[in-house]
């Protein structure tokens, strides 16, 4: 887990860089300078359609954060029940049927290629990363997903709102991918303040849920107990 934090540390870095940049344009802290014909620098306000435009691009930036990281948390998982050598048989039921629905959607022959040592290399050899998700990622996915490898989603209402703008953040950016709407549509609705606001919940979130992970593989909560005898 210490790659996917200092992946979403860097992510999230570029997130808040951008935001304090589009920040300090509104209140002309920062400001554009323009080359003329004559070689002579014009300083320009920053005009209200593009900052829409850069307002509407920060839903890309945070949807890529929300994305990236969920799949190398995913991924992550995978990567413990290799380095510990986890065989099918250790795995709790649920994740017995990640692993089942994996192998449906694979070739068997890729799958007899990569595989020496049955019971563990199942696995990993079925897990494919780019297939995890695409533009669907909110806080309704992540409960589901958390259910499904028995990872704790509680999160501090207080700081995170429970993800709860993370169903903004992909309904916007896939209305920008798919061209339902304008950059200008999609940044009229939203303040820069709004937007560092959801910023901060969704980094507090993100991190909150990471270490519910963290705290799931160090635990070795994947496993199934071992029952008693009668």
């Amino acid at each position: 887990m210490n790659t996917v934090f200092l992946d979403f540390n860097t992510r999230a870095k570029e997130v808040n860089d951008y935001f304090i940049f589009l920040e300090s344009l509104e209140k002309q802290t920062t400001k554009l300078a323009l080359l003329d014909t004559p070689g002579q620098y014009q300083i320009q306000s920053l005009d209200p359609e593009l900052a829409k435009t850069l307002k509407a691009n920060g839903f890309l930036l945070l949807y890529n954060l929300v994305e990236s990281t969920m799949r190398n948390a995913i991924e992550a998982i995978f990567e413990d029940f290799k380095n510990k050598s986890i065989s099918f048989d250790q795995l709790k039921p649920q994740i017995k049927l990640i692993v089942l629905q994996n192998l449906k959607n694979r070739s068997p022959k890729k799958i007899y290629l990569t595989i020496n040592q049955l019971s563990t290399d199942i696995i990993t050899a079925t897990f494919e990363r780019e297939e995890l998700f695409s533009g669907n990622v909110d806080a309704r996915l992540i409960k589901e997903i958390a259910d499904k490898y028995g990872f704790s989603y509680q999160t501090d209402f207080a700081k995170t709102n429970n993800g709860q703008n993370l169903v903004v953040i992909k309904s916007n950016r896939n209305d920008l991918a798919h061209g339902i709407k304008s950059f200008e549509e999609v940044g009229r609705d939203q303040t820069i303040k709004q937007l560092l606001e959801m910023k901060e919940e969704v980094v507090e979130y993100l991190t909150q849920i990471l270490e519910n992970i963290r705290d799931y593989l160090d635990n070795e909560e994947y496993l199934e107990l071992p029952t008693g005898n009668p």
